[in-house]
């Protein structure tokens, strides 16, 4: 279970990348064709859905990693029992917050696909399509918190971008 749940991760991240590669592909696109004279349409919305996918889809593989920003000041302060009953915590709060937010960008999804909404701009996309990256990265958000509250409940430590970049 370990290995595929870090292989999920993983090709999420790395499709958090390629979007960031789409970012790139419909910036240019937009400068050469504005240089050239040409109109293509979509391109900065485009942009911003790749943009917006490559967000949510490395919030698991940036999380697992150790690489979110955490308040560590207090955490280091604490004996070691009550740093990790805050610890444990934080993981409860934050998948309670994650699981709502997996559960409404699924639901947005779904609203935008039933009621066939479609982007305002040129491009007219059903807006669902772009969704779909949102809710499949809050899922796996949700995944790793859970994932991550487990492994500190058996008593393992959290993962150090330190660790990770040995």
């Amino acid at each position: 279970m370990r290995r595929f749940l870090d292989t999920l991760y993983g090709a999420a991240g790395l499709l958090a990348g390629l979007c960031m590669i789409g970012v790139l592909v419909s910036v240019l696109a937009a400068i050469i064709a504005r240089q050239l004279g040409w109109n293509v349409p979509g391109t900065d919305a485009y942009a911003g859905y790749f943009m917006a996918a490559a967000g949510f889809l490395a919030l698991a593989s940036t999380f697992k990693h150790g690489e979110h920003i955490r308040v560590t000041l207090l955490l280091n302060s604490l004996a070691k029992r009550s740093s990790q009953r805050l610890d444990v915590f934080a993981l409860c709060a934050g998948t309670l917050l994650a699981a709502a937010f997996a559960f409404f960008s699924i639901k947005l999804m779904l609203d935008s696909h039933t009621y066939n909404d479609v982007s305002t701009a040129n491009d007219a996309t059903p807006l669902w399509i772009p969704q779909i990256s949102m809710a499949v990265g809050t899922v796996l958000f949700l995944v790793s918190l859970v994932d991550e509250l487990f492994r500190r409940l058996r008593g393992l430590p959290a993962p150090s971008s330190q660790q990770t970049h040995e």
